[in-house]
């Protein structure tokens, strides 16, 4: 075992070929600025560039004891559902979150510290773990096992890794600063979208309501009128939901840092190539501002990031099991709670939960509602499938034993 920094063993040294192979590998994952994108790619290229079988980018939670996401390489999908839950960072895994140094293993399962595999996952031997900071704080870690070839990971790979590691960090900060920049645009053009639609758009809709009714009252004919009045209760609903979009167009705007409705709509973007169509989001009540300042009195425990979580999952189990089509995410924030209702027209008879051996997808996310004392449901059918994830805002005090 190695751990830390260490000199290079005679012979052992990065010769022109691996630093042209290391510039080729910084350029390609310093030339993306979509901060997804960028992290697929770091994963990508470490593993390429050590001849590295498996791959995972673990980016670390808030708190920085635990893994929030893991981005693998190598493994299928069918690999993946069979391994179960993502790691949290325990084990050999951990250490690198307790100790930010680089990590090279000649037999993972060696290890003292090994957590072992869960059923279905592959086997996996040598281990190169390398972490990777951003502006001097640990951003996550990279972990590479068995080199293709059979050997072991070299000092060299250690280095070529710990130099990728980081050019990615630059790279990351370069993507969120470039993200932030979007933000502020997107919200100097939501605030102008809300302004158009109070003077303009609710101003008309007013006008019209009040002419169909006016001509409701001057109307002889029963089943006209009742048209008349259909149309005018129809223009009602659409401004309450035009004052409900500029609601949230202003909260978002008073929001400092992050937005679930801009994250999730953003995952929506990220998983359309997957699911063959952009998933449909639809807000109700305010999702924003209450969950924001919500998270912003318990740091340790936030809801959004969980929500983004459950979605991701939640949709890409739509991609694995059922037929493209157009699937609707329906966010509600009311009366204490806040449910998330993800509904597709394509599922099929493998759709997760339709079989009891099926995937883990759905009894994670049962676990993740549970932990909060929320509900979570899963109905499907050759018609569709239907999930309903449902927590309360305010997570419930431990009960004493």
């Amino acid at each position: 075992m190695n751990q830390g920094p260490t000199d290079l063993a005679d012979g052992d040294h990065l010769g022109a070929d691996r630093l042209r192979q290391l510039v080729h590998a910084m350029v390609d994952v310093g030339s993306h600025l979509d901060l997804p994108t960028v992290l697929r790619r770091i994963v990508r290229t470490a593993t390429d560039l050590v001849g590295a079988r498996y791959g995972a980018l673990g980016v670390l939670d808030p708190t920085r004891t635990s893994l929030a996401e893991f981005i693998t390489v190598g493994m299928t999908d069918e690999e993946v559902e069979a391994a179960g839950p993502l790691p949290q960072g325990h084990g050999v895994l951990g250490l690198l979150i307790t100790d930010p140094r680089p990590i090279r293993l000649r037999e993972l399962t060696e290890h003292p510290d090994r957590f072992g595999f869960p059923p279905g996952h592959p086997p996996m031997g040598s281990f190169l773990g390398v972490p990777l900071r951003v502006q001097d704080q640990i951003f996550g870690n990279l972990y590479l096992t068995d080199k293709v070839d059979g050997t072991e990971f070299s000092a060299t790979d250690e280095e070529l890794v710990v130099g990728l590691a980081a050019m990615a960090g630059v790279a990351i900060d370069n993507a969120r600063l470039h993200q932030r920049i979007r933000d502020l645009d997107l919200l100097e053009d939501r605030e102008r979208i809300a302004r158009d639609l109070h003077d303009t758009v609710i101003q008309r809709l007013f006008a019209t309501g009040l002419s169909l009714q006016a001509s409701a009252r001057l109307a002889n004919d029963p089943e006209l009128n009742e048209r008349l009045q259909t149309a005018v209760d129809d223009l009602d609903a659409t401004v309450r939901e035009i004052r409900g979009v500029i609601f949230s167009l202003h909260a978002d705007r008073r929001i400092a840092g992050g937005s679930l409705r801009r994250d999730l709509l953003r995952l929506g973007t990220e998983l359309t190539e997957v699911l063959g169509a952009e998933p449909r989001f639809r807000f109700h009540g305010p999702v924003d501002s209450l969950v924001a300042s919500l998270d912003s009195d318990s740091a340790s425990d936030p809801l959004a990031p969980e929500v983004v979580t459950v979605a991701r999952e939640a949709l890409s189990n739509v991609a694995r099991h059922a037929r493209p089509g157009l699937t609707t995410v329906d966010v509600t924030v009311a009366d204490g709670w806040l449910e998330m209702v993800v509904s597709d027209p394509g599922a099929d008879e493998t759709a997760p939960g339709s079989d009891p051996n099926g995937g883990h997808g759905i009894p994670n996310l049962t676990n993740r509602a549970h932990k909060r004392g929320g509900t979570c449901q899963f109905t499907a059918d050759p018609g569709g499938s239907t999930l309903v994830w449902r927590v309360p805002l305010h997570r419930p005090e431990p009960s004493e034993t």
